[in-house]
């Protein structure tokens, strides 16, 4: 079991562990603050599922890859803790909802998602 854990990680992992500087999106208002903020610094959103191996895995490999934190402010949603929250990210910036899946929002728009194992930090680089 633990090779396996070293792998995908554990379900029950805390996000704290992360190297990144995530702001958790745990309220629907935080959308009305990510448009603002996206007006002036774009803002990214990544979707996770706590309980997915491959959300986990795409998780760790853009934390470990991340080094963008001047050019882009990062919100993480456990989306088994906020779904009411992953809809209403879907209705307002009109994307489909992945799991996991990352979301660029600028100037109070989504411009650029993608989910699984196309979430790469070198892709998102060229979006910013």
């Amino acid at each position: 079991m633990s090779l396996f854990k070293n792998i995908f990680g554990s379900a029950d992992e805390s996000q704290n562990s992360s190297k990144m500087s995530w702001t958790q999106l745990t309220d629907l208002g935080q959308l009305n603050e990510i448009i603002d903020l996206s007006t002036v610094k774009p803002v990214l959103i990544f979707k996770h599922s706590t309980r997915c191996s491959i959300s986990r895995m795409a998780l760790k490999q853009f934390e470990n890859e991340f080094d963008l934190e001047e050019k882009v402010t990062p919100y993480f949603l456990d989306l088994l803790e906020n779904r009411s929250i992953s809809n209403e990210i879907s209705t307002r910036f009109d994307v489909e909802h992945q799991s996991p899946q990352l979301i660029l929002i600028k100037d109070g728009k989504a411009i650029y998602t993608v989910s699984h194992s196309d979430i790469e930090v070198d892709e998102l680089r060229t979006k910013l």
